[in-house]
């Protein structure tokens, strides 16, 4: 990055203990999770604020809350990063040019699914191949295979381009992410989204679009239920982490269930068509073998488990 006028040159990691501050709320629990001491954190935070010249963190709210200077802050903070990783994930590939590579995108929601499974048979079927995961947006996605940042991605935005083939996985049930208070919470029913049309929804990710957030608000649109409020966030756990503070609801993956968050409960909807597809996209001109291996990874799993593929 480049230097800041004045004083010092500003790094990756101070940007990275920022993050980690800003997404813990609490800088006991970010030092644990940077594994240092808290004191240099503390004085990096303070050197964030001092070279800005304004205050990232309301140190007095319990528990710590972002300014405005902060939130700005840190959805660049985690561009950046981001934008690094991808770099050096790059630059390690090169490195590595005699040996076979495979890069995979996904958007994070997969995880939570049948994609980790296929990963760990992947690596357990190609044990010398580098195998790189970037979690990205599907439409992400199409510029990282065109540009061979990845060979195969797996998202969830139906998109047509004339260099990508798409293979649809399955389709997934949705469900809703309500708060523990939610009237609705206790219900043992499918739920319609005629009945929670009145609250806020928490769409994600923010950018880029089209992107499975617009998915929701056409599946809204399209039955004429309009939510009190919009909550447009980059990621599905801060999504989460908003229903969680009773700020609003949030329609999810069924497989999302299995990721366990005090204070939200999950509940299956009664719309046939409230589906969001499961996209494997690869290039078309690639007939790697590597890409082949997992897709026929998927049938397989697929068959055992009793999913329809592409259904």
């Amino acid at each position: 990055m480049g230097t800041i006028p004045g004083r010092y040159r500003l790094d990756s990691r101070q940007l990275r203990y920022f993050v980690a501050v800003a997404r813990e709320r609490n800088f006991t629990r970010a030092a644990e999770k940077l594994h240092i001491a808290q004191p240099p954190l503390s004085r990096s935070i303070q050197q964030l604020e001092d070279e800005f010249g304004v205050a990232l963190l309301d140190r007095a709210s319990r528990p710590l809350a972002l300014t405005d200077a902060g939130r700005l802050l840190l959805e660049q903070a985690v561009q950046v990063l981001d934008r690094m990783d991808e770099m050096k994930a790059m630059a390690a590939r090169m490195r590595a040019a005699e040996r076979t590579v495979l890069g995979v995108g996904f958007v994070a929601s997969t995880l939570y699914g049948y994609l980790p499974e296929v990963i760990r048979r992947y690596r357990a079927a190609r044990p010398m191949v580098d195998l790189t995961l970037l979690e990205m947006t599907s439409i992400e996605q199409v510029a990282a295979l065109k540009e061979g940042r990845i060979d195969v991605g797996f998202g969830r935005i139906p998109f047509s381009d004339p260099a990508i083939e798409r293979t649809l996985l399955r389709n997934e049930t949705l469900c809703a992410a309500l708060p523990l208070t939610h009237p609705l919470s206790s219900r043992t029913g499918l739920l319609k989204l005629a009945e929670i049309a009145g609250d806020t929804l928490v769409v994600y990710p923010k950018a880029p679009r089209p992107s499975y957030a617009d998915q929701i608000l056409a599946l809204f649109r399209d039955r004429g239920a309009k939510p009190q409020a919009v909550y447009e966030v980059r990621e599905l756990q801060t999504a989460l982490g908003l229903v969680a503070a009773e700020t609003g609801i949030c329609i999810v993956p069924a497989s999302v269930e299995r990721l366990r968050r005090d204070n939200v409960v999950y509940r299956r909807l009664d719309e046939p068509d409230a589906v969001s597809p499961i996209i494997m996209s690869t290039r078309k001109s690639d007939r790697s073998p590597e890409t082949g291996l997992i897709l026929k990874l998927v049938r397989e799993m697929y068959r055992k488990e009793g999913v329809a593929f592409g259904a």
